[in-house]
């Protein structure tokens, strides 16, 4: 297998993280219980399939990227279900603290973009 891109190390690390805590889903919508399956997945959102040519992987990789900065995917999805994150904070504190800090691009973050900002 060709080596990967950090970029593609992330988005298998992310696919796999969602698999292990329930969160990843298949295309009609139930849950992923195969771990073969999460695993093809994985390489096909990281564009390290060997199922697709080289420029649909990096399309694949470029679609995945996009979604994961507007935070559409399975993990920022349950984040933001809950109001406050692990440290018992709301999207309106961060924030207000991304807002002392003077953060660029604050107002366009996700909750966990503004968590992984502020840390």
């Amino acid at each position: 297998m060709a080596k990967q891109s950090k970029a593609q190390k992330q988005t298998v690390e992310r696919v796999m993280h969602e698999f292990k805590h329930g969160e990843l889903e298949r295309g009609q919508g139930g849950k992923v219980k195969n771990p073969k399956q999460a695993i093809a997945i994985a390489l096909h959102e990281a564009g390290a399939s060997n199922e697709e040519s080289p420029r649909k992987n990096r399309e694949n990789l470029k679609k995945t990227k996009a979604k994961e900065r507007k935070g559409k995917t399975a993990r920022d999805a349950a984040e933001g279900r809950k109001a406050s994150g692990p440290d018992g904070r709301s999207k309106a504190d961060l924030y207000a603290e991304a807002r002392r800090k003077d953060i660029p691009g604050r107002s366009k973050m996700s909750k966990a973009e503004l968590e992984r900002a502020l840390h």
